[in-house]
Order: C-alpha cells, then sequence, then structure tokens
C-alpha cells in the first residue's frame, strides 16, 4: 500500500508515466591501488548532496520537533527539479524501515501513526526538513531524509532523541518472570515503552547502576553498571553495560528497562488519617477528576518536576513507591531517587495520583 501511495503521488505530481533525470552520468571503476576497492569517477552533470545535522536533534513528549535536511547540486542548479522527498524511520539494526512521508512539490502524504502529525518544513531553497508535532515515546529514533531527482537518489539520517528517564521494572510476581512480550506490555501499562540500548546507554552515562538484567526493545538482555563488584559481573570487569546478547523472546524470563519522557499533565499526592487500600485509593483519584499514577509517571515527575514526597503512595500496579529529589533523613538512601516499598498485599497508604492538563 505505501508503494502504491508514493506510486500515486509521483504521477500526480509530473502527469507522466516515464522516469526522469537530471543529465548526471557515473561510473564505478578499479582504483591503480590494485586492493580491488571500487572507487566512483563522476561525468557530466550534477551532483546531487544531500545533509542533515551531525548531532542528535532533542524533544520531548507532547512537543514539535523539526528535523532538519537540505539538498543540493554540485555544480548548482537554477532550473526547477520535478523533486520527491521521503522521510522514513529505521529500525536500531537498519533491517526495516517504517513509511513517515512522501512529498511531490505541495502535495504531500504521512502514513501510520504520523498522520495528521507530520508535514514538510519548506520555508527555504532546497529545504525537505520534517516537522512532527504532539511528539510520541515512540517517535525516538532514527529518521532517513531521501531526495530523489529522476534516477538520482541521496539520503542522509536524524538522529531524534526524547528527553527522558529509563527505570527498571519488576512485576509483583518478582524477579526474572518477564518474556520478551510480557516485557513490552508492562512497561506499556506503566505509561512507558521498553527502552532501547542507545536510552540505556544514556541513562548509565547519567548514574544508573543496576545489578539485575533486562530486556531492551531490540530483543537483546543487558544491565548497566558504574560501580563493578562482585555479584554484578566481577570486579575485575570496567564499568559499562553488561550483555547477555540477543535471548529467546517467549522462553528466557528476565526484568526490563521502560523508558518514560516529559509528562502532560502534573502528579499529586492525596492521603487521609487513616491511610487507604488499594482500591480506595484509586477511588480518590477519581473523585479528585484525575486516575492512579502509573510508575512511569511518578518517575517523569520526580525527573522533570522535582516532584519530591517522603510519604509512601499506592501506584497502579499496585506497588507502593516515593520519589526523593532532596535526600535527607529519614527518607531512604542518601542519593535521589524513587524508592520501593514492593508490592504490599496489605496496609494503607496514601496515594499518587496523575491528571493531564
Amino acid at each position: 500500500l505505501p508503494l502504491l501511495l508514493e506510486a500515486t503521488l509521483l504521477q500526480l505530481a509530473s502527469g507522466s508515466h516515464h522516469p526522469f533525470y537530471n543529465g548526471f552520468y557515473y561510473n564505478h571503476i578499479m582504483n591503480d591501488k590494485g586492493n580491488g576497492h571500487e572507487k566512483v569517477v563522476y561525468f557530466n552533470g550534477a551532483k546531487l548532496v544531500v545533509e542533515t545535522p551531525k548531532d542528535p536533534v532533542y524533544s520531548t513528549s507532547g512537543a514539535n520537533v523539526t528535523l532538519p535536511c537540505r539538498y543540493r547540486f554540485e555544480p548548482d542548479l537554477e532550473s526547477k527539479r520535478k523533486i520527491r522527498i521521503k522521510w522514513s524511520k529505521l529500525r536500531d539494526d537498519y533491517t526495516k524501515e517504517q513509511d513517515v512521508l512522501v512529498a511531490i512539490g505541495k502535495t504531500y502524504m504521512a502514513f501510520g501513526d504520523f498522520r495528521g502529525r507530520a508535514h514538510l518544513h519548506q520555508t527555504g531553497r532546497r529545504e525537505a526538513s520534517l516537522v512532527v508535532s504532539d511528539v510520541r515515546l515512540q517517535d525516538d529514533g532514527k529518521y532517513r531524509c531521501e531526495v530523489i531527482d529522476g534516477l538520482e537518489d541521496e539520503s542522509d539520517v536524524v538522529d531524534l532523541r526524547l528527553q527522558g528517564i529509563v527505570f527498571p521494572y519488576q512485576p509483583p510476581r518478582g524477579q526474572y518472570s518477564l518474556n520478551f512480550h510480557e516485557a513490552e506490555r508492562v512497561c506499556q501499562e506503566q505509561g512507558a515503552l521498553i527502552a532501547t540500548f542507545s536510552q540505556l546507554f544514556q541513562a548509565w552515562s547519567e548514574g544508573l547502576d543496576w545489578c539485575n538484567a533486562g530486556w531492551l526493545a531490540d530483543g537483546t538482555v543487558q544491565y548497566p553498571i558504574r560501580l563493578p563488584r562482585k555479584p554484578c559481573g566481577g570486579l575485575h570487569l570496567a564499568p559499562g553495560i553488561r550483555s547477555y546478547g540477543p535471548r529467546h523472546r517467549h522462553l528466557h524470563r528476565f526484568d526490563v528497562f521502560c523508558f518514560s519522557s516529559a509528562l502532560r499533565g502534573e502528579v499529586f499526592y492525596l492521603d487521609r488519617p487513616a491511610g487507604m487500600t488499594l482500591e480506595e485509593a484509586k477511588q480518590a483519584c477519581q473523585d479528585a477528576g484525575a486516575e492512579i499514577a502509573r510508575v512511569g509517571h511518578l518517575y517523569s515527575a520526580w525527573k522533570f518536576l522535582g516532584l519530591d514526597r517522603c510519604d509512601a503512595g499506592w501506584l497502579a500496579d499496585g506497588s507502593v513507591r516515593y520519589p526523593i529529589a532532596k535526600p535527607r533523613a529519614n527518607c531512604g538512601p542518601a542519593e535521589p531517587g524513587v524508592r520501593s516499598f514492593g508490592f504490599p498485599s496489605k496496609g494503607r497508604f496514601g496515594v499518587f495520583c496523575y491528571k493531564e492538563r
């Protein structure tokens, strides 16, 4: 279907079924060093060049972001060209692409989750930048900007990174109880997505140290270590990301690393003198025009909004946690973080609620 839509756009813009080219020819020839490598010699015409920023573009959930892309010809061509522009989202391993948008002139079509959210920003000459509105967690990743001029086709890649937080997650039934598909689901249930390796690496560089192995989005199992120690791969290994490599997605079971970005709402705390059961806590949030917060909500509020509360509260998964931005006596360890009381079967606590703006 995407190929059919692309073909339709091409016909609309050109009014012809015949291919066209920009007069640019090239040939692969063997170099004269005798090492078997080819070099490209260009003849007769203009070379198409596509350029995107080498540094990542950062954004947050719910924001609008522009992915810059420009193209040019060497030497420059003054004549108007029938340029086709295609944006795709890449997998981490580059094996598959998701169609985002195809455009010819002012005619364009966005696909899938990008319908109604993606369009071209073409204020300047030779510009093919992509604008994505209402950025979502799953938009994080690499995007290919491809420019087609007749038979010529050049592209470059933009890296969109959401500012977020990675947190390890264990379900109520305990450590190492999730296969890959269950891991994906529990992250979504916590208002998050299963983390990518690049997200875990960024979290490690910011100080994440966790000795339990967890699933990542590419089906590998890894864990971040800042302080080498015997139970966590041994004292002889340098700090870094320890990897178990790809695991069987149905049979093998581990924890999971989830990724959440900035919130579109607020997290607040409710309490009663005698505390609340989990069901009473859910009802209290509803009575306040909100919902009981998920684990991803609490981590995001702690990281991005500085939420600091030395009172334990229920969350939607049945866990009891509290966020500490400014460590102090009687509030847990000396480092900032989200503290956990696990999944108590009994007890009465306050509750963290979440309300979207």
